[in-house]
């Protein structure tokens, strides 16, 4: 484990809601700061560059850590130091732009009086969460009065609950689309069905490399969690599988929709084929009939109308037979 200085960060005066920072530094180098009792949450969305020169100046975090903030191919992960823990999370959020799933990261810098969240996008559980302490002097008081621990445990938790929402609506579509198959509107679903397979697929993948990492962060909790807070990351892991074991059901439902309307329009197509095929019969004894009195000799009534009703008579006689068979068997 390497062991790295503790964070310099410069203490001012404790203040409640959001400190200033000194204003000679580029305005958009200044991360938003709230400060509570023992505890400073810093909260920098969209890291840049000048973000990062920001917190070289305060804090002796390892360079690797850095880069993996500034890189968009992480993986889940926690690497725990002597002075502060690296966590690397993502949670799914919902795109309105191109109407899909995709995985928002959230990076975390977690020490004994500070806690630094940095999305890589905009994450409303996060937000809310900021702008809740920020404003609410009690609440902050109470939280921050906990220590890191309690307040990573309330980040977590509000972004694993932002998923129960999306299992929700994503619940929700699938019934959608079991109401429209049975409807007899199967072939119109097929899109809706590919859809709904993707997002649970999007879905998965975020959620499975995750669950490692909330066991890892169970059992690391000790450094800045209270004793008798255990209970409380037990319940982001129980949380967490809560959401996996829907992802699988969901899963199976839509596995389970997809060959229902697979069934659907296979037994669509085979009513259509089996009515062409019938009308095929029909119409076979009727050509042979209209073709033998149609060859270019002389048969028998040439030349008078009487024998034409009689073939027309017979033509209508075995069609009427073998359709009235036909539907007698159940085949029509």
């Amino acid at each position: 484990m390497p062991s790295l200085p503790k964070p310099r960060f410069t203490r001012g005066t404790r203040g409640r809601g959001s400190v200033s920072l000194p204003p000679a530094e580029p305005e958009n180098a200044q991360p938003e700061v709230v400060e509570g009792p023992g505890v400073r949450w810093i909260h920098i969305e969209q890291p840049q560059p000048s973000h990062r020169a920001w917190l070289e100046e305060r804090f002796d975090f390892h360079p690797l850590d850095y880069e993996d903030v500034s890189s968009r191919n992480q993986r889940p992960k926690i690497d725990e130091y002597d002075d502060y823990l690296f966590i690397v999370l993502y949670f799914p959020r919902f795109d309105k732009q191109v109407g899909r799933l995709n995985a928002a990261e959230l990076d975390l810098f977690v020490g004994p009086d500070f806690l630094i969240t940095l999305p890589n996008q905009p994450l409303q559980p996060v937000e809310y969460l900021f702008e809740r302490v920020r404003t609410n002097d009690e609440l902050r008081e109470n939280w921050f009065g906990k220590g890191t621990g309690y307040l990573l445990y309330k980040i977590i938790d509000a972004c694993v609950d932002a998923s129960f929402p999306m299992l929700a609506k994503m619940g929700n579509k699938l019934e959608r689309v079991e109401d429209e198959i049975f409807a007899g509107n199967s072939s119109e679903v097929v899109r809706d069905i590919s859809n709904v397979k993707q997002e649970i697929i999007n879905f998965r993948k975020v959620v499975r490399p995750q669950r490692a990492v909330f066991g890892d962060l169970e059992r690391t909790k000790q450094r800045y969690l209270a004793e008798d807070m255990d209970v409380y990351f037990d319940d982001i892991n129980d949380a967490s599988e809560r959401v996996w074991q829907m992802l699988e059901t969901y899963k199976e439902t839509v596995e389970a929709l997809e060959a229902t309307n697979e069934s659907v329009l296979s037994h669509q197509l085979n009513d259509v084929l089996r009515i062409l095929t019938v009308l095929s019969v029909v119409f076979l004894p009727l050509t042979l009939i209209a073709s033998i009195f149609g060859m270019n000799v002389h048969v028998p009534g040439e030349g008078h109308i009487a024998p034409f009703w009689v073939v027309i008579g017979v033509m209508l006689g075995v069609g009427g037979g073998m359709i009235a068979f036909f539907r007698k068997r159940n085949w029509l």
